[in-house]
């Protein structure tokens, strides 16, 4: 039964009634009839009673505090709110004051994560500005009459304005990819002719430091995924170059691929120092370096990976990492299956 005006007004009046019946019962001599006319008395009179204050003075209300939080929630209003029992009410102010609650706490974090971005940024663009804007002032205060001190000088501030220049459109990618402001360009390609391709990009890198670039076919078949492709160039481009600057020197890079079920696991290895476990939870923050001098040295803007990150879920998919000190490291992910001409009947 529906705990309404009506239902608690007659329990009320039940009561009552019975409660008078007891009570008239106790006198001497009193008669049945009494009894019974004093029952009904009670109960008309206190049903009606509690009906008129129940129904016009507390659930009218408390459909009216109902009806508001229905339109907060968006909510078909064509019921009948009379028939909203209690029980419902609380539930709904339960679960606003719940909602509440929540949205505070989320507005804590992202004021902290406001606070802490702006630091990080603060800092990041800092360093090549003031190293850019040093290496100019030098020159106009006289060092510019010196050739080779102003090419030096001058190769420098280039350098830092590139470093500025990448930091930004990194900022711009990432902003891009957390706003949902871009849209996927899936296409079927080959993933392992891409990989082929970007280790030919980064060839004299990887001879620098007598790094060895091969892929593992586990299927020896035509890889084909379906992925935009740019985005996933970008993927792998950035785990490749990080396994080779901060694998160890005459070491080896390998991107393997596998598929499994409708899907292709990709995974970038290599056998390097690998990543203490302290920082694997935290690795794919933004502007977050586990050696900072070296990634400074590296080139590195910090947004690399958190910027893969974001593309491999952007692709329903999930970036893991495996690591272990002195043994290397791995980074998988999966993307959808494409169709070659085998798959096709």
């Amino acid at each position: 039964m529906a705990l309404n005006s009506r239902s608690l007004s007659l329990l009320i009046a039940v009561l009552v009634g019975v409660l008078t019946s007891l009570l008239l019962s106790s006198i001497p001599n009193i008669s049945s009839f009494e009894i019974t006319m004093g029952f009904t008395g009670a109960f008309f009179s206190s049903f009606i009673v509690c009906f008129l204050i129940l129904e016009f003075v507390i659930f009218r209300e408390l459909r009216k505090a109902f009806m508001v939080f229905e339109r907060f929630k968006g909510a078909d209003l064509t019921r009948n709110a009379s028939e909203m029992p209690i029980k419902k009410i609380s539930s709904e102010l339960f679960k606003y004051a719940n909602t509440k609650e929540q949205e505070i706490e989320k507005l804590k974090k992202l004021e902290t994560f406001r606070k802490e971005f702006l630091a990080d940024i603060s800092h990041e663009l800092k360093t090549p500005i003031f190293s850019a804007q040093g290496f100019i002032n030098t020159l106009q205060d006289g060092a510019i009459e010196d050739e080779t001190v102003r090419d030096r000088f001058l190769a420098k501030a280039a350098k830092s304005l590139d470093e500025l220049d990448s930091l930004v459109h990194d900022l711009l990618s990432i902003s891009q990819l957390e706003t949902g402001e871009f849209v996927l360009n899936s296409e079927d390609f080959d993933i392992e002719k891409l990989t082929k391709e970007i280790f030919e990009q980064l060839e004299v890198t990887a001879k620098l430091k007598n790094v060895t670039l091969q892929t593992f076919n586990r299927e020896n078949k035509q890889i084909i995924v379906n992925a935009d492709r740019q985005r996933i160039e970008h993927v792998l481009k950035n785990l490749i170059v990080n396994a080779i600057n901060y694998g160890y020197e005459n070491g080896e890079v390998i991107v393997s691929f596998k598929i499994v079920k409708d899907n292709v696991e990709v995974a970038v290895m290599d056998n390097g120092p690998g990543i203490p476990l302290e920082h694997q939870a935290k690795i794919f923050r933004r502007f977050y370096r586990i050696d900072k001098s070296r990634s400074k040295e590296m080139g590195g803007t910090g947004l690399g990976l958190s910027i893969v990150k974001h593309i491999v879920e952007a692709h329903n998919s999930k970036i893991n990492l495996s690591s272990k000190i002195g043994k290397g490291t791995n980074f998988s992910f999966k993307l959808k299956k494409g169709y070659d001409d085998e798959d096709t009947v």
